[in-house]
C-alpha cells in the first residue's frame, strides 16, 4: 500500500494518507466505545475490513493500541504516556478544582472543563453541586460538537485558522453558515451559549481561559433550562465570565486584541 502525499488543494498543508487514516481510527476511542474490534472500526471508516485489520495491528505495533484478550483493541500504552504528559502541561487542569467548586456553590449548577481535542472541546473536569439535589452533569473524556458553547469559543479564538477551515469544510452550507454566526457572536462577546435539542431542557453557558499562548480552555455552566438562563447578562454568566477572567490571571493569559 502506497501512501502518497494528497495535495487535493493549493495552499493546503499535505496530507499523509496512512498518518491521517491512524488519527481518524483513534478519534473513534470515547467513553462509551473504550475497547473497539477491528471490524467495527472498519465498518465506521467505511474501509475493507482487512486494511482496518491491518492498521489495526500496524498501531499496536507502535504502542497506540494495544489487543485485548477478547480480540478487540483499546487505546495503548504510548497514548497513555503521550496524554499524561499533556495533561501535566496543562495548567489550567491543575488550577481548576477550587475555581470550579466555588462556581458551582455559587450558581448551583454543574461546572464543566473544556480541553480542545482534535473535533472539537473534551470534557477534562466536571464539578457538581451536589447540595442542589437534582443536577444535570456530563461524563469527563466525552467528546463534544463542534456545535457546542465550548467548541464555538475554541473555533472563534483557535491560533490555527486553517484548522478551523478544516473542521468547517465538511459542513452542509447552511449548517457551515449557521455555525460562523455563532463563532463570530462567541468571538465578539467572548461567551457562547447552547441550548440542547428535543425535550432535554438542558442550557449550556461558557467562556474562554487565555494562557499566554491563547485559549487554553473554556470553562462552562450546565443545567436545566430553569435553572440556567442563556442570557448573557445573568447572574450566573456573570459568575462564569470573572472565573474565567481569574484563572485567565492566574495562567498570564489575557483576551486577544480585537
Amino acid at each position: 500500500m502506497r501512501d502518497e502525499p494528497n495535495h487535493r488543494s493549493a495552499g493546503r498543508t499535505p496530507d499523509i494518507q496512512a498518518v491521517s487514516r491512524a488519527g481518524q481510527i483513534l478519534a473513534l476511542f470515547r467513553p462509551e466505545a473504550s475497547a473497539l474490534s477491528s471490524t467495527e472500526i472498519a465498518d465506521r471508516l467505511g474501509l475493507n475490513r482487512t486494511t482496518g485489520y491491518r492498521y489495526c495491528m500496524s498501531l499496536v505495533g507502535a504502542g497506540l493500541l494495544e489487543r485485548r484478550s477478547t480480540g478487540e483493541f483499546a487505546p495503548g500504552p504510548l497514548l497513555m504516556q503521550l496524554g499524561a504528559l499533556a495533561l501535566g502541561r496543562r495548567d489550567v487542569v491543575s488550577i481548576a478544582p477550587p475555581y470550579m467548586r466555588e462556581l458551582s456553590r455559587r450558581t448551583g449548577v454543574t461546572t464543566v472543563l473544556g480541553l480542545w481535542g482534535v473535533t472539537g472541546a473534551v470534557v477534562s473536569r466536571v464539578e457538581e453541586d451536589s447540595g442542589s439535589g437534582l443536577f444535570v452533569t456530563v461524563r469527563v473524556g466525552t467528546q463534544l460538537a463542534l456545535d457546542t458553547a465550548q467548541s464555538h469559543l475554541f473555533l472563534a479564538f483557535n491560533n490555527d485558522q486553517l484548522q478551523v477551515e478544516r473542521l468547517l469544510a465538511h459542513l452542509p452550507q447552511a449548517d457551515r453558515a449557521n455555525l460562523e454566526k455563532k463563532i463570530a457572536l462567541a468571538r465578539e462577546a467572548r461567551f457562547s451559549s447552547h441550548e440542547g435539542t428535543g425535550q432535554s431542557g438542558i442550557s449550556v453557558i461558557a467562556a474562554p481561559i487565555f494562557a499566554d499562548y491563547g485559549i487554553c480552555a473554556a470553562l462552562a455552566l450546565l443545567g436545566t433550562s430553569k435553572r440556567l438562563p442563556m442570557d448573557p447578562d445573568s447572574e450566573a454568566a456573570a459568575a462564569l465570565k470573572e472565573t474565567a477572567s481569574r484563572m485567565s490571571d492566574d495562567l498570564g493569559g489575557a483576551p486577544p486584541a480585537d
